[in-house]
């Protein structure tokens, strides 16, 4: 997925929403409950570019087919080192459908859960402000 890793490491929001499928299901590494869809998806990946910092890709793992993908990073959230992995899944049109990530050791997961939920309320404004279909051509 490198037009996704790509995007991020340039903090493009607009290239990261764009590569989003409208039904992305995000699983985050704190909640339990998946969110459901592209909105609340990108408003969750814009507050994590505001929250991490030195975000960076180290490896990229990608099956025969280019359908999933593990990317693995590092970054720092509230002084702790971060060490996690983005799992994508791409649909027919090559766009995230599944995107779950995973991100160790505890005390890192703890800050990333304090530091997201600072974000919850802005997330939520940004989710229900969006178009609820966007052209992507």
């Amino acid at each position: 997925m490198q037009k996704f890793r790509q995007a991020v490491e340039a903090r493009d929001e607009e290239a990261i929403a764009a590569l989003l499928a409208e039904d992305v299901v995000f699983t985050s590494p704190v909640a339990f409950t998946p969110y459901p869809g592209k909105a609340v998806t990108a408003a969750i990946l814009r507050a994590v570019l505001r929250v991490f910092e030195d975000f960076n890709y180290v490896r990229d793992i990608t099956d025969v087919n280019g359908r999933d993908s593990a990317l693995i990073f590092q970054a720092v959230v509230s002084g702790k080192q971060v060490t996690g992995c983005d799992f994508l899944h791409v649909d027919d049109e090559g766009l995230i459908d599944e995107f779950t990530v995973m991100v160790r050791p505890l005390s890192a997961a703890v800050a990333v859960s304090e530091a997201m939920a600072k974000q919850f309320d802005r997330i939520q404004h940004e989710a229900a402000a969006a178009p609820t279909h966007l052209s992507e051509n």
